[in-house]
């Protein structure tokens, strides 16, 4: 139900506001009248007519001075209180417009999360401390499916995508390479071939794993596959405690060195591309047209 003090501040509008507190500023209707950009009249009129909303009177005229009323007073500190908070709506909305306030929601394929993309996150967010990023790691089939279901914001795959409302850009390139001890005889080469591998035992990725799919189409010999794994993470790790030569993405040692363990490229070179995706679904935010123009350096 409408009570008389709440139907009284519906009709308060912002333009009210906006004479009264240049009025309080100023000192004076001309004052006002400056400030604002509009004629001496017209605050005159906006003043009387903020008067007859309130139901009592803002200023009394004294020896050529307009002095505000206790009324007047009293009210100036919620005034400014609403003109702070529209100031902070006006500077979140700019920030929001330039893709500095708001949430961004990342699916990524392992290997390219725990590399590059984590530097690249936080590069952006080390710029933008009001920003929020979740960043989950997931294998590439599901991360299509994430952005159809408006989970995520953008992925990034080893794959473009082959659902109509994905969209993709082509990003830099992974490669698979030999992960091994230093004190390995094949660290001792620049590059090694596949064939070289086929003595040693050998952790690579699981079967229905995208990259083992690339490795799969080079290989002219079975290798000696010891241990499969899901991410280039256990398969690092494994190679550092002696179980074999991990052959997995090397952009995660690259990102995270550790020591012992050294990366040999593959002769031939075993390269993918990899993608960021977005659902045409639903328009992209200002947030996300920036994370995007900080990965391509546009």
């Amino acid at each position: 139900m409408e009570t008389p003090a709440s139907a009284m501040l519906a009709r308060i509008q912002l333009r009210h506001l906006e004479a009264f507190h240049a009025v309080m500023v100023s000192g004076s209707i001309t004052g006002a009248a400056n400030l604002l950009h509009v004629t001496q009249p017209a605050v005159s009129a906006t003043i009387k007519h903020f008067e007859q909303r309130l139901g009592f009177t803002l200023f009394r005229r004294q020896g050529g001075r307009l002095i505000p009323t206790p009324e007047a007073r009293a009210l100036l500190p919620e005034v400014q209180d609403i003109f702070g908070r529209v100031a902070g709506l006006e500077r979140f909305s700019q920030d929001l417009a330039e893709g500095m306030q708001g949430s961004l929601s990342i699916a990524a394929s392992s290997p390219i999360a725990n590399a590059w993309l984590a530097q690249a996150v936080a590069e952006f967010a080390r710029t933008r401390p009001n920003v929020r990023v979740s960043l989950q790691s997931m294998d590439s089939n599901l991360i299509a499916e994430r952005l159809i279901n408006e989970q995520v914001d953008l992925g990034l795959s080893f794959a473009p995508g082959d659902h109509a409302a994905i969209q993709s850009l082509p990003m830099q390139s992974a490669e698979l390479s030999c992960i091994l001890p230093q004190t390995h005889p094949l660290a001792a080469r620049e590059s090694i071939a596949i064939d070289d591998l086929l003595p040693y035992p050998i952790i690579t990725y699981v079967p229905q794993a995208l990259l083992r799919h690339h490795l799969n189409a080079f290989l002219q010999r079975p290798l000696n596959i010891q241990i499969e794994v899901a991410t280039s993470m256990t398969g690092i790790v494994l190679a550092f405690h002696g179980a074999g030569i991990a052959l997995v993405e090397s952009g995660l040692l690259a990102a995270l060195p550790v020591p012992g363990l050294t990366a040999r490229p593959l002769t031939p070179r075993i390269q993918v591309r990899s993608h960021v995706l977005w659902s045409t679904l639903r328009p992209q935010t200002a947030l996300c047209r920036s994370f995007v123009q900080h990965l391509t350096g546009a």
